[in-house]
């Protein structure tokens, strides 16, 4: 039963909310691609990061010196029910989140992470 808590509490800030959806689309990219995308500091993305990942979520993986994060491949029935829920949410800040990050994912490319290369801000 504490999973499915921890699963559903991970879901009741927004940032979480914005971050799953990114992961919805982008199926992986690095903290420095959601920082872009949400307009938000670091600090405040890599802790929402960790709060879904603790709750089985998300899942992290090393390329070189940078951390990609996507959603959690394992087959868990509830947690597919509850981000087929969250894939069905409708909202202009979520759209925008969505334009923002296919942006700089566009212009980035192939290439690596930079937290200091701000692409939008440009």
């Amino acid at each position: 039963m504490d999973e499915y808590l921890k699963m559903l509490k991970s879901l009741s800030e927004s940032t979480r909310l914005r971050i799953l959806v990114l992961l919805q689309q982008a199926r992986e990219v690095c903290v420095s691609d959601i920082v872009e995308a949400l307009q938000e500091n670091q600090y405040k993305v890599s802790r929402h990061l960790k709060v879904l990942q603790d709750a089985g979520l998300v899942e992290n993986c090393r390329k070189g010196r940078w951390v990609y994060y996507k959603l959690n491949q394992k087959n868990f029935d509830f947690k597919d029910t509850l981000l087929h829920a969250v894939d069905h949410i409708t909202s202009d800040i979520l759209n925008e989140d969505l334009n923002r990050l296919k942006k700089r994912l566009k212009v980035r490319g192939k290439h690596e992470c930079d937290v200091n290369n701000r692409i939008l801000s440009q």
